[in-house]
C-alpha cells in the first residue's frame, strides 16, 4: 500500500496543523476563549477541540487562564495565547533617532528603546549597525530576553531595500544606510535575520490592522511629513515595484514645481530636491508661512488653502491611475491640518479625477511607522511559531 506523505494537504497531519492555526489566531484576536467557544467557531467537536488544545498547551502556545462563570454547570476553563510562545523587535528609523520595541507574541510591548542620533552626521555612516544593535539592547534590558529569544526583526526606513542588489534607495538623507552588505551587518549585530521595510508601506500596514482603512482592500497613504511619500494598497496586498519604489510620490513632477532630476546615483546620495515633495512637505508649508511652526502654518486660512490646492493636484495623478476606494493622509503636515484640511482636499479634488474616492485623516496614536513594523513583525513570527505541521 502506497503511503501518503505527512505533508500532502488533506492528511491528517495537514488538517490539524489547520485546525491549530485557526484556532490561535481566534485566540489572538478575541483573547481567552473556553473549549466550548473555540469549538462553536471552528466547527470543531468537543473531543477534537480538548485534543487540540492539549496538544498546543503542550507545545506551549496555549495556556489556561482562569475560568468563565456565570452559566449553569462547573465553570469553563478558559484558554489564551501563551505570551512567552514567542518575542519580536521593531525598530523605526528616522532623521533624528531610533525607536525600537520589543513585544510578546499576543502584541503586548515589554519594553522600549530610543536611541537620538543625527541621521546625517558622519560618524553614523560608519556605525549603523551598532546603533540598531544599542536600540535592540536597550529594548530587550527590561525584559530580561536575549537575541536569541527574538523570532522577527523588522526595522522602518525611508526608501526601499532593492531586491536586485539588497541596497536601500530612494533615502539620500539616510547616508549610514547604502551599504550593499547592509542586511548582512544588521543580522550579525542583532543576532538574527533582520527585515527592512519601508516607512510608509509600514505606516499603511498600520491603517489596514488598526486605523482609518480597516474595512477597504483597495487604497492609498500619502505621507506627508519632513519628506513624502506614498503606499498603494491594491487588493489587500502592497503594489511595490521591481525595485521598492513603488509609491516614491515626493519625486512626482508638479506643476509649478522644479523637477527632481537626477540619475540612479542620486537615489543613494544628495537629494535633488523638486517634485511633489518640495511643494508640501513640512518645510514647503513652513516657507509658505515665513517660518513660522507647522501648526501656526496650517492655522492661517490662506497657507491652508494653498497646501490644500498643492496637496489635491499631486493626489489627483496618484487617484487617476490607481482608483482607489480611499485616501488616507498621514504624517505632521495631515496631522497638523487636521479635518479643516482634509476638507480643503478633498473640495480641491472635485474634477481633478474622475474617480472619487474617501478621504481620511489618519488616526493611529503614537508613530505609525512602529505600530506597522510591529504588525509586521507578530505576522511573521506567527506564521512560523504557529505552524505545528
Amino acid at each position: 500500500m502506497a503511503r501518503t506523505s505527512p505533508g500532502v494537504p488533506g492528511t491528517p497531519r495537514v488538517l490539524r496543523a489547520m485546525n491549530d492555526r485557526t484556532a490561535l489566531d481566534l485566540l489572538v484576536t478575541q483573547g481567552p476563549l473556553t473549549r466550548t467557544r473555540i469549538g462553536e467557531l471552528t466547527g470543531l467537536s468537543k473531543p477534537t477541540a480538548s485534543q487540540l488544545l492539549a496538544r498546543l498547551e503542550e507545545a506551549g502556545l496555549v495556556r489556561s487562564t482562569g475560568s468563565q462563570s456565570g452559566r449553569p454547570g462547573p465553570n469553563a476553563v478558559l484558554y489564551e495565547i501563551d505570551p512567552g510562545a514567542a518575542h519580536v523587535a521593531a525598530l523605526s528609523v528616522g532623521p533624528t533617532g531610533i525607536d525600537a520595541v520589543v513585544a510578546d507574541i499576543t502584541g503586548a510591548v515589554v519594553g522600549s528603546c530610543r536611541v537620538e542620533v543625527e541621521a546625517v552626521a558622519e560618524d553614523v555612516r560608519h556605525r549603523t549597525a551598532q546603533l540598531v544593535a544599542e536600540a535592540v539592547d536597550g529594548a530587550l534590558r527590561p525584559t530580561g530576553l536575549g537575541h536569541d529569544d527574538l523570532s522577527s526583526v523588522v526595522i522602518g526606513t525611508p526608501g526601499a531595500i532593492d531586491p536586485h542588489t539588497g541596497q536601500l534607495r530612494y533615502a539620500p538623507h539616510l547616508p549610514g544606510w547604502h551599504s550593499r552588505t547592509l542586511l548582512a551587518d544588521l543580522a550579525e549585530v542583532v543576532g538574527r535575520p533582520v527585515v527592512i521595510e519601508n516607512d510608509v508601506n509600514l505606516a499603511a500596514i498600520a491603517e489596514q490592522y488598526e486605523g482609518a482603512a480597516q474595512d477597504h482592500d483597495h487604497f492609498v497613504l500619502a505621507y506627508v511629513d519632513e519628506g513624502v511619500g506614498a503606499a498603494i494598497v491594491l487588493g489587500g496586498t502592497l503594489l511595490r515595484g521591481a525595485t521598492g519604489g513603488a509609491g516614491e510620490i515626493g519625486y512626482m513632477p508638479l506643476p509649478g514645481a522644479p523637477l527632481a532630476r537626477g540619475g540612479a546615483a542620486d537615489w543613494a546620495g544628495a537629494d535633488a530636491g523638486g517634485g511633489f515633495q518640495s511643494q508640501v512637505s513640512c518645510p514647503a508649508v513652513r516657507g509658505l508661512a515665513g517660518g513660522r511652526p507647522l501648526d501656526e502654518a496650517l492655522a492661517d486660512e490662506s497657507v491652508r488653502a494653498e497646501v490644500a490646492r498643492r496637496l489635491a493636484t499631486g493626489l489627483a495623478s496618484v487617484v487617476a491611475v490607481v482608483d482607489p476606494e480611499l485616501v488616507v493622509l498621514s504624517g505632521r503636515v495631515a496631522q497638523a491640518g487636521g479635518e479643516e484640511l482634509r476638507e480643503r482636499v478633498e473640495a480641491e479634488l472635485t474634477g481633478l479625477a474622475l474617480p472619487r474616492p474617501l478621504l481620511r485623516v489618519s488616526d493611529i496614536q503614537g508613530d505609525p511607522i512602529l505600530t506597522g513594523a510591529l504588525r509586521t513583525a507578530l505576522s511573521q513570527a506567527r506564521d512560523s511559531v504557529f505552524d505545528t505541521a
